[in-house]
């Protein structure tokens, strides 16, 4: 089953564009997304704006009309469930593997950081679903794992966490969390 979108774009200049002779060249172009749930080969659209003319995403030289495909592992009900997940508990760690038998070494400094710090935090092993682990990428606008959310907000990955630990500044954010 695919998700068909139709969007109407329009081209406007850069803020501060001035030309003294004329308006700025403007143009629109409808464009058809078809949002297949398989992978999909896309390739990127090229488009030039020309005063007073119409753009169409074009498969060829021959001016045919060409469907674009975007791939969306988010689905709304994925992101139902996880809109729940991230804000059923305080904290909630995506990450490879168990709090108890993390399967990668950055997942295994996140929980190392979250238990040195007494925190109480629940656990999804991406490992075991792999539509989870795509819509979570599109959900966070984050491509790797580990993913701490805390008080339902992302937070960051591993690095993210190791620096926010160093500097003292996830301790105060967990220890306001919790006691709200």
């Amino acid at each position: 089953m695919s998700l068909a979108i139709s969007l109407q774009l329009q081209l406007v200049p850069p803020s501060g564009f001035s030309n003294n002779k004329a308006e700025p060249p403007t143009a629109a172009a409808n464009v058809s997304l078809s949002l297949l749930p398989t992978p999909h080969f896309i390739r990127p659209l090229r488009c030039s704006s020309f005063s007073n003319s119409s753009i169409a995403a074009t498969g060829n030289r021959t001016g045919r009309l060409r469907s674009i495909r975007c791939l969306s592992a988010l689905d709304p009900n994925l992101k139902a469930t996880l809109d729940k997940v991230v804000t059923s508990q305080k904290i909630v760690l995506f990450m490879k593997g168990t709090k108890d038998f993390p399967q990668c070494g950055f997942s295994h400094t996140v929980v190392q950081i979250l238990k040195s710090l007494d925190a109480p935090f629940e656990t999804i092993n991406i490992l075991e679903n792999e539509a989870l682990r795509q819509g979570l990428k599109e959900y966070s606008s984050w491509p790797t794992f580990p993913q701490l959310y805390v008080d339902g907000q992302f937070f960051g990955g591993c690095d993210i966490t190791v620096e926010a630990y160093k500097s003292g500044e996830l301790q105060e954010l967990l220890e306001r969390t919790l006691c709200s």
